[in-house]
């Protein structure tokens, strides 16, 4: 799923080029490069599908180097569960029987080894059963950005995978007091939207939760892979609810189970999480380009465009991120904020900023 403009990474992140084709990491790839390397370990290139919105065909395929009909494009942007629902009808005029993982394009990932080991024992785990799965990551700290898995301790003995549970609540986001309480009880895990299912088992889930979507598709599917698909697609989606997956599927099903890791994962959907993975100086500033001075300055999440200078003094638990048109400056633990100045930005005219 690739379909996203990364706002609480503004101004990095813009519409016209969003986080998942950005190296944020400054490792010489893009994140979504990242991601569809880490998966051709496990599932041949030619069958992974990315779901992105219209207005980034060219950069994915450029990027990844991949055909047309692997990329699948969203007329608008409806949430994860329509998009799935799409990658689903079409995955079915190749293999009705196909096993599947969902997984968003722009996480990092640290332990590939680890990761790889968990994708294959999920794979395999869908491959027998009739159930939906997801993978729950064993939270470092009390995290508010996150939305959290809470597990059953109902017993498991048909089957034999020491780290897979039920499923007893999701939680979206919570406050900061709760997140502590999550953390302590050691029941709760980050959602990391990453999923496995059989088709058959996530259709028989659609039918029964989000009946109207799977209706829709069926009754075009021969549209599908034709010069009409485009127009069918948007179509459909005009008619469909914006909703995620977990909405509409994952907390009304009861053949839900997690995966509980811990592969050194983060979604880096903010200023912040990318700050907790990024190499620091001594003072532990987390800077990226090439002409920053820095006094009196510590634990700052530092960003600024290569053709910039910047000097900086006298800041503390800050983000600062210049691009070539934009400057942000606000407080590390203000970040959330970021999405609400972006719309602030957008509602005074500033569109050509966003």
């Amino acid at each position: 799923m690739a379909g996203g403009v990364g706002s609480r990474f503004w101004p990095l992140s813009r519409t016209n080029h969003p986080k998942q084709f950005l190296d944020i990491l400054g490792e010489g790839k893009t994140l979504i490069q990242q991601t569809f390397d880490r998966f051709c370990k496990v599932v041949p290139r030619e069958n992974i599908y990315i779901v992105t919105n219209d207005i980034y065909k060219e950069i994915t395929i450029e990027q990844l180097e991949i055909e047309e009909k692997q990329v699948l494009l969203e007329p608008m942007r409806k949430n994860t569960a329509p998009c799935i629902a799409y990658a689903n009808f079409k995955i079915s005029q190749e293999n009705p029987n196909a096993n599947i993982i969902v997984a968003p394009s722009d996480h990092l990932i640290l332990n590939e080894a680890e990761f790889l080991r968990i994708v294959r024992q999920g794979l395999d785990f869908t491959a027998t059963h009739p159930a939906l799965l997801t993978i729950g990551i064993k939270p470092s700290r009390p995290e508010t950005g996150y939305g959290y898995i809470q597990t059953s301790n109902e017993e498991l003995p048909e089957i034999n995978i020491s780290d897979l549970k039920k499923v007893k609540t999701f939680t979206e986001k919570p406050k900061m007091d709760v997140a502590k309480v999550f953390f302590e009880s050691g029941e709760f895990f980050w959602n990391s939207g990453m999923f496995f299912w059989s088709l058959p088992a996530i259709m028989q889930a659609f039918d029964l939760h989000m009946p109207a979507i799977n209706t829709m598709f069926r009754k075009h599917i021969d549209k599908l892979g034709t010069g009409e698909e485009a127009a069918t697609v948007c179509d459909i989606y005009a008619q469909s609810k914006s909703i995620s997956i977990d909405y509409a599927i994952m907390e009304k099903a009861d053949n839900v189970y997690v995966l509980c890791a811990d592969f050194g994962w983060s979604d880096i959907g903010t200023w912040g999480s990318l700050y907790v993975n990024q190499k620091k100086d001594k003072r532990r500033n987390a800077v990226v380009g090439n002409h920053v001075f820095l006094y009196d300055t510590k634990s700052c999440e530092i960003n600024i465009h290569p053709h910039k200078l910047a000097v900086i003094q006298g800041l503390e638990d800050m983000i600062v991120v210049q691009t070539d048109d934009v400057l942000l400056i606000c407080k590390k633990d203000s970040e959330q904020q970021i999405k609400d100045f972006v719309n602030h930005v957008k509602l005074n005219g500033g569109e050509q900023y966003i």
